[in-house]
């Protein structure tokens, strides 16, 4: 059976609303001969967050896959698949914030930095630890759900405050 998961919607939002909050005014404070080339590079930017942040990770009987979008690819963000009689253990590094990343190693020594940031995550660890029978109890998300939705929460507002500036 397969099974794909996406980035969390509030990890794409509140990417996706920071760029705007950051962006939209650009357009209004530039100067009247650059005006157009902002706008045509506020939506050619609008365009690369939202491709970008179009990972998704598909699991079925036989391998687990990461695939990157064709922009994120430009980027070096790499696709990736790994066959489950492959995957030899999973290694925890911690990281400058206090949080941990996490590994899969294969038989032939190669790391992929395991998904964090992805929908339904327990979901997709309990099919690794089903595939693999490793342990995956020290696995969560990479840092809390509550600073995705507080980063998307004042982004909007950041947005409103601009709309309210212009307006007046």
């Amino acid at each position: 059976m397969t099974a794909k998961f996406k980035t969390l919607f509030f990890v794409k939002s509140s990417l996706i609303f920071l760029y705007l909050a950051l962006t939209i005014p650009i357009p209004f404070i530039s100067i009247e001969r650059l005006k157009i080339l902002s706008i045509i590079l506020f939506i050619f930017g609008f365009f690369l967050i939202i491709n970008v942040t179009s990972d998704y990770v598909e699991t079925n009987d036989e391998k687990v896959s990461y695939e990157s979008s064709f922009l994120a690819k430009l980027f070096g963000r790499k696709s990736w698949e790994i066959f489950w009689q492959d995957i030899k253990l999973i290694k925890s590094l911690p990281t400058s914030q206090g949080s941990k990343v996490h590994y899969i190693i294969t038989n032939k020594k190669k790391s992929f930095l395991i998904p964090q940031r992805i929908e339904d995550l327990n979901r997709f660890l309990s099919i690794i630890s089903k595939k693999t029978g490793l342990n995956i109890d020290e696995i969560s998300y990479i840092s809390p759900l509550w600073t995705y939705k507080l980063l998307t929460l004042i982004s909007l507002l950041m947005i409103i405050g601009e709309i309210i500036a212009f307006l007046n």
